[in-house]
């Protein structure tokens, strides 16, 4: 049994960034994530994507991002524990005791989730055909974008993720983007280009086309779509991308007695505690009024939650806030030289 003062569920960014806040306040965590590598969807979807809203950071990657999370929280020498996913979670005297899928056992009094949208996967292609390549040449999200230099890149989608990579790609590759829509859901400013990049030929432009078949003999060579009337077109292709969305499934977190709302967990925006004493959510997981689904915000939240874990944590003491430009006391914790 490892007995810590918080178990946080997901290291993505907002989980990364709670950790540092615990060990500026001088609490102790263990970090649980059922994927194999620190970083969440960052590091999962996007980790050669730019990003830009990060506070005084003008540009960065989802995995420069989780890099720089992973050197702050470097001092307070946190455990990792991937691979593996909290399966049970119950109350006795006062305590949490969580329990995960491959036997650890922790015991907290506080417990905060930091999931994103919980266990996740990506919608893939309805095509059969598809299968035999996935992971290969048909894939649904991009770690190393190099790969696609000089191929022929036909990406699916009409969300921020398939205009993104379709704007980014096209300075790399020879881009078609395919869309069962004259209509886009990305943000105005990424359809403009993409109507740019079309109009000059940068990349080819489909709509109303929506994927029929793959075709290759051993290695991928084409993609067939089909358009809203049935007819067909046959599509060179070295790598085939679908952007369709996530499929969120909360798993264990659904049986935990937690009101849910739909697939989030309702929070206050006090300390972003959930209904259960000791229980906090942030990050994409959770809900509130006025509630933005930013990086950003999931930061804030997880330095909130961090506090409101301290009350639990240390029953008999009180709270003191402390900036850090100033307090000794946080730069010993963090290693820094007077």
């Amino acid at each position: 049994m490892i007995k810590t003062d918080v178990v946080i569920i997901g290291a993505g960014p907002t989980g990364l960034f709670c950790a540092h806040q615990l060990g500026i306040i001088g609490l102790k965590c263990e970090i649980v994530d059922n994927l194999d590598r620190i970083g969440g969807q960052c590091i999962e979807l996007y980790p050669d994507k730019p990003i830009y809203d990060i506070p005084a950071v003008p540009e960065c990657t989802g995995e420069e991002l989780t890099n720089n999370l992973i050197e702050q929280i470097k001092p307070f020498n946190f455990n990792f524990h991937l691979s593996d996913r909290v399966q049970q979670l119950k109350n006795e005297n006062n305590k949490w005791l969580v329990k995960t899928l491959n036997g650890k056992e922790f015991e907290t009094p506080n417990v905060v989730i930091a999931g994103g949208v919980g266990s996740f996967e990506p919608r893939k292609f309805p095509t059969k055909s598809a299968e035999k390549y996935d992971g290969k040449s048909v894939l649904y999200s991009i770690k190393d974008k190099t790969i696609f230099k000089d191929k022929s890149v036909v990406i699916f989608g009409g969300g921020d993720s398939a205009l993104d990579w379709a704007i980014e790609l096209s300075n790399l590759s020879k881009v078609t983007l395919v869309h069962r829509r004259d209509e886009f859901r990305g943000a105005p400013a990424s359809v403009q280009k993409i109507k740019e990049l079309s109009d000059n030929k940068t990349i080819d432009l489909i709509t109303k086309h929506s994927i029929k078949d793959v075709k290759g003999n051993g290695s991928l060579e084409s993609v067939e779509i089909k358009s809203e009337t049935g007819e067909s077109k046959v599509l060179k292709a070295d790598y085939v991308l679908g952007f369709f969305g996530l499929i969120m499934q909360l798993g264990p977190i659904a049986e935990w007695g937690l009101n849910l709302d739909k697939k989030t967990i309702p929070v206050n925006t006090e300390n972003f505690e959930t209904n259960k004493k000791g229980i906090f959510a942030i990050g994409d997981i959770c809900t509130y009024p006025g509630k933005l689904k930013l990086i950003l915000s999931g930061f804030h939240e997880g330095a909130l939650a961090a506090r409101g874990c301290f009350k639990y944590a240390r029953p008999d003491e009180k709270y003191r806030f402390e900036f850090t430009t100033a307090s000794s006391t946080i730069k010993d914790r963090l290693g820094v030289k007077k």
